[in-house]
């Protein structure tokens, strides 16, 4: 029996993708060739996508810059294939990167992850997706952690990611690539009822 060596590591495809089994209750990401399988996110990390979206959303409808989407698949390539929690895109790159299954194919401008529970969940949105987005051309990148109530900011310098603030519950969060956007962090976590 022949041992597996780092140069044959086993890389996934988009097209595998497809051979697995349907499961409405796992997401199924590719990042440099690496599957990762996430299990459906607590209904309050769900929330707090919609809400993100929803102020995103509100603002995109006052000024028709562009469009915000929860969970929306991204195929940069074959070996890079992921399902971000929330993105805003402009105008110009939408009709530049949707192909015909209503995918983006191309970086747009935010990308939003919110954080689940576990050291793997979280190295995969901290470093790999944040390589990724880097390498892909994300102007920003917003990683959200719903039990700290704040959110890390992301900003391109110098064609990669770099952290640029960090925002707690009581700030506002402003962004350049989102021109007069204001929203207090607070509403990205408000929520009705006590479920956490």
């Amino acid at each position: 029996m022949s041992q597996q060596t780092s140069s044959e590591k086993l890389r996934w495809t988009t097209a595998d993708l497809e051979l697995l089994a349907a499961d409405e209750w796992k997401h199924y990401e590719i990042i440099d060739g690496e599957l990762f399988v996430t299990r459906a996110p607590h209904l309050r990390h769900q929330a707090v996508i919609r809400n993100i979206c929803n102020e995103l959303g509100n603002w995109s409808d006052e000024t028709q810059l562009g469009e915000a989407f929860p969970t929306p698949g991204i195929i940069f390539s074959d070996a890079d294939n992921v399902i971000p929690d929330a993105v805003w895109i402009s105008v110009g790159r939408m009709e530049r990167f949707i192909d015909e299954a209503g995918h983006f194919t191309g970086a747009p401008e935010l990308i939003v992850e919110v954080l689940s529970p576990g050291v793997m969940n979280e190295r995969r949105d901290r470093e790999a997706k944040l390589k990724l987005y880097s390498s892909q051309g994300v102007e920003e990148y917003w990683i959200v952690s719903r039990e700290l109530q704040q959110v890390e900011v992301y900003r391109r310098e110098n064609a990669v990611l770099k952290r640029a603030a960090t925002y707690t519950a009581q700030d506002t969060i402003t962004s350049p690539i989102l021109p007069r956007f204001g929203c207090l962090i607070e509403r990205f976590f408000r929520q009705i009822g006590t479920t956490r």
